[in-house]
């Protein structure tokens, strides 16, 4: 049977569009993250009913994609297929077993991250979209009003606490987007004036949800552990390459070790006379006087990195990509302490991805350490080139609509960490200096696996894990702090990065034994970019199937 003819393909292709339609319908801001226009001025129904008829909609989903013969598929669709089931069953164990969606309301993120995709993405002219969010603004209080029927018998107290602390700093980016306004029509025109208005009504809102949500608080508990049990299902449903919670575990711990030992190795190749510490010390020292400087060296590195994996055939550029790098908008700062990316939209052709660096948590003044020349140009590897923005950018390419609906950490992030070590085989940035700050990262996201499986398996604190992050990591505390309070509603998540660069290199030498001679670094790169953001267990897979004449394409 050919591809071309396979009986079934209709049939799934149908299902997986009008899942897809559904979504973006369902979830405004997520047709927005896409480049999908249509709703850009809404926000989701946030009630209850809302959310448990998501989960009706995915279990229906699941038996329709079930009740589709595999074998009535071409080869194509039946990997589709199999990576629909596999995200699908991931949303229903988040959605109807963590159930985190009833112990913490996320008005803010509706709001925030909302206004944030339309604000900082630069595609489409800004009246088109101060319009949208003005819109937006004037849906926020329905939201937060709707948010309180959610929250369920057994909030979680520190899940609230931060709700209420983003609550707080939302209007900072309410801020921005009025300068803004009034810098493009003038302080008197009818769009200031009517943002003017959805913006009391916003902060009037906000106030009162943070008020009703302290109240809230007398009944909470500080209960957030996942449990062994669900933890190794959910373990089990990502897919690890067969690996199970313990062997993750032992992985982390190992990565500890290993990673200590090196960087204690290229501390005494600075300074044999100096203690580890006070050679990290000093490195850490070594930063922009400001943190406008230091953006401008974040600037000047992911330059750097990009003209390196050019010149050096790394990786093939994603054509049209652009990149932009900004603070972070203050009420995320407690949740991103210190950087991230936002990709560019599949379906607009300008590909703008934006990285976002904090200057400080809480106006911490030993915050700008963390922004040491060696933590830029890691950073900047990590989230720009060759990492997030080069495979975010790739990634878009790739027409599959199911693999929109994917969420694979361990490659994504993975890959990213992952380009931290290769780059630095491949014989960028190779200073000890800056190989310290690279093994320092890689000890953080070791703690990252240890603290999340040992947060979520009930065998550590909270104070334990931020006292265990600072002892290791030698972080300032506010920054230790915030990273792990996301872990305590992510579970999973933070150990992918280390856990997926692991499971990458594992992949990178199967791929040189099978191949030989044949094998491309470059191909290899170019394969897994261009396949998406799908597990890496998925990627082996794909990479074994398509090998065609059993090289990857140079």
């Amino acid at each position: 049977m050919s591809d071309t003819t396979a009986t079934g393909d209709s049939v799934f292709e149908a299902l997986v569009r009008e899942r897809f339609d559904a979504l973006v319908e369902r979830f405004p801001l997520f047709g927005s993250y896409l480049g999908l226009h249509e709703h850009d001025g809404l926000l989701a129904d946030g009630t209850r009913d809302a959310q448990l008829q998501d989960i009706e909609d995915t279990r229906r989903f699941i038996a329709d994609l079930e009740a589709i013969d595999a074998q009535s598929l071409s080869p194509a669709n039946r990997f589709e297929r199999e990576l629909a089931l596999h995200a699908s069953r991931r949303q229903m164990f988040d959605d109807e077993t963590y159930r985190l969606w009833e112990r913490r309301v996320n008005g803010t993120d509706e709001i925030g991250d909302g206004l944030f995709l339309l604000f900082a993405r630069t595609a489409r002219p800004f009246a088109e979209r101060l319009e949208s969010m003005t819109s937006r603004l004037e849906a926020a209080p329905r939201v937060l009003q709707e948010q309180r029927s959610r929250l369920g018998e057994h909030p979680q107290r520190m899940w609230n606490e931060l709700e209420i602390d983003a609550a707080t700093s939302l209007p900072g980016l309410f801020g921005e987007v009025m300068t803004a306004a009034k810098g493009e029509f003038g302080e008197s025109s009818p769009e200031v004036s009517r943002l003017e208005a959805a913006t009391r009504e916003a902060q009037a809102a906000l106030e009162d949800y943070a008020a009703w949500l302290r109240q809230q608080l007398d009944r909470a508990d500080d209960d957030f552990a996942l449990g062994s049990e669900k933890y190794d299902e959910l373990v089990r449903l990502r897919e690890f390459d067969g690996l199970t919670t313990d062997d993750i575990l032992a992985i982390g711990e190992q990565q500890l070790a290993e990673n200590k030992a090196r960087r204690r190795e290229v501390a005494a190749q600075i300074d044999p006379n100096a203690t580890e510490q006070e050679v990290l010390d000093r490195v850490k020292s070594d930063q922009p006087r400001s943190f406008d400087e230091a953006l401008d060296g974040y600037r000047r590195a992911m330059g750097e990195a990009r003209a390196y994996v050019i010149d050096n055939g790394i990786a093939s550029m994603p054509p049209s990509e652009k990149l932009s790098i900004v603070p972070t908008p203050e009420y995320l700062r407690r949740v991103m302490p210190f950087a991230a990316y936002f990709p560019a939209a599949k379906f607009e052709p300008v590909r703008d991805g934006v990285y976002i660096v904090t200057p400080s948590v809480d106006g911490e003044a030993r915050a700008m350490r963390e922004h040491n020349w060696g933590s830029i140009y890691n950073t900047s590897i990590h989230e720009a080139y060759p990492g997030h923005h080069q495979q975010m950018s790739a990634a878009l390419d790739n027409p599959s609509l199911v693999r929109l609906l994917v969420d694979a950490p361990e490659f994504v992030e993975g890959w990213a960490m992952y380009c931290e070590q290769m780059m630095r085989e491949q014989g960028f940035d190779t200073a000890p200096e800056r190989l310290l700050i690279m093994y320092t990262d890689a000890i953080w996201r070791a703690c990252r696996i240890i603290l999340d499986i040992r947060l979520h398996r009930g065998e550590m604190t909270v104070d334990e894990a931020i006292d265990f992050m600072v002892e290791h990591t030698g972080f300032e505390r506010p920054n230790a702090t915030a990273e792990v309070q996301r872990y305590t509603y992510t579970p999973t998540y933070q150990l992918s990065y280390l856990l997926g660069k692991v499971l990458l290199l594992r992949l990178r030498a199967d791929e040189q034994a099978r191949l030989g001679d044949k094998f491309s670094l470059r191909g290899f790169h170019d394969a897994l970019l261009a396949g998406g953001n799908i597990p890496v267990s998925f990627h082996r897979r794909a990479l074994t199937a398509n090998s065609g004449n059993g090289s990857h394409p140079a």
